[in-house]
């Protein structure tokens, strides 16, 4: 690692973390200028953060859809949204083209790392636990169906079932992944939940964006993780 990327490195997180904390807070106190100013930074730095510590190129560009996407549903309107989620949609087949291409052996390096297998390059789970990602796509869905505005009901219908399949291939890819694909998946219904006007926690915009950064942080750190170099044992000096 060259002295800048190393730098980088140490700088990217902190930066993260501020403009994390900082649009979190503007949210709670709804400072709406801050948050506009604050939002489409978020993926970018991720992204770069991403390339330094050497991800391969489909996390980047998962992490830029990402960022068109919050874009998008932060002007506001019908059309952008469905456009934003078109983003995302794209950023979750980038998702998918990583875990997919690498497996799980490729991706964390050790093929014994966590109770999940990996034949011809898919990440699997056991099927008991893809039943349960599919029942509660299933489900979440039908719960909506009604809630939906009748030209909205497909695309979200079709992109969560996107969404669902992504999470289930990180959770195959490892725990930390898997974890993220979650945390989308819920983010996302608490963004669903407001679409079919269902009760919501207070300040709903804090939880779903809590859950969004932390589920975009943990799908980039648990596929990097191992792309790290990591200070090894240096070699003794040879004597004269």
């Amino acid at each position: 690692m060259t002295a800048a990327a190393g730098r980088a490195t140490r700088a990217l997180p902190a930066l993260f973390a501020l403009l994390t904390a900082v649009h979190l807070g503007a949210l709670l106190v709804d400072a709406t200028t801050v948050v506009h100013a604050t939002k489409p930074a978020l993926m970018p730095v991720l992204a770069v953060w991403a390339l330094v510590r050497g991800g391969p190129w489909p996390l980047p560009a998962a992490l830029v859809c990402g960022c068109g996407g919050d874009v998008l549903l932060q002007i506001g309107g019908e059309t952008a949204f469905l456009a934003g989620m078109g983003c995302f949609a794209a950023g979750h087949l980038c998702y998918l083209a990583l875990f997919t291409r690498t497996g799980r052996g490729a991706l964390f390096g050790r093929a014994e790392r966590g109770p999940l297998s990996t034949r011809a390059g898919w990440p699997r789970t056991a099927p008991w636990v893809a039943a349960g990602y599919g029942a509660a796509w299933l489900g979440t869905v039908a719960l909506l169906w009604s809630g939906l505005a009748s030209h909205l009901r497909l695309p979200v219908a079709g992109y969560s079932l996107l969404l669902t399949v992504m999470a289930l291939a990180a959770l195959g890819a490892g725990p930390w992944t898997g974890l993220g694909g979650a945390l989308f998946m819920l983010s996302d219904t608490l963004i669903a939940a407001g679409l079919a006007d269902w009760p919501r926690p207070p300040v709903p915009q804090f939880w779903i964006m809590a859950t969004y950064i932390g589920a975009q942080w943990l799908l980039m750190a648990g596929a990097t993780r191992d792309a790290v170099p990591r200070p090894g044992p240096q070699p003794a000096p040879v004597g004269l």
